[in-house]
């Protein structure tokens, strides 16, 4: 895909609806589109991955593994983004991400990224609170799965 067919995928996506279009142009030319098959590992929990995603069409499972268990975390898809630790330099993924069908997704490399940002502070600002809300809704989703796994309903239904 060229540059054009990339910024059309981009100023479609729901984590850039916000942005300027000049802003949408600066993430267009640092973003690729990837493809990851079905029950392909796109990264494993500590991993050092130094990209980012946003998911164009496809399932993506965020798990947390366990010496005897997998558990999913949550599950996004089209509309929806990924791996936003790579943003965070030298720091490991916290989750596991697989793909549960094909995935087609916008990918940012993150030393690239923030270079923009150190360029344009006004389209760092709004990328990072914008990242900051899927990290919330992140927490959010690990916490209700927490709750749920130790309700005592949970426990009366054998979970």
């Amino acid at each position: 895909m060229n540059f054009e067919d990339v910024s059309k995928l981009l100023a479609r996506h729901p984590f850039a609806a916000h942005f300027e279009p000049q802003h949408v142009a600066a993430l267009a030319s640092n973003a690729k589109i990837v493809r990851f098959e079905r029950n392909q590992i796109i990264f494993r929990e500590g991993d050092e991955c130094s990209e980012f995603y946003l998911i164009v069409s496809g399932l993506i499972a965020l798990e947390m593994v366990a010496p005897d268990h997998t558990f999913r975390v949550q599950t996004v898809h089209e509309g929806h983004e990924f791996g936003w630790s790579a943003l965070l330099m030298g720091s490991g993924k916290y989750f596991q991400a697989r793909a549960l069908d094909p995935v087609e997704a916008l990918a940012f490399d993150a030393v690239a990224l923030l270079d923009v940002f150190r360029r344009d502070p006004q389209l760092g600002f709004v990328f990072m609170q914008r990242l900051l809300a899927v990290v919330a809704e992140r927490l959010q989703a690990t916490r209700l799965q927490l709750v749920d796994m130790h309700s005592p309903m949970a426990k009366r239904a054998g979970a």
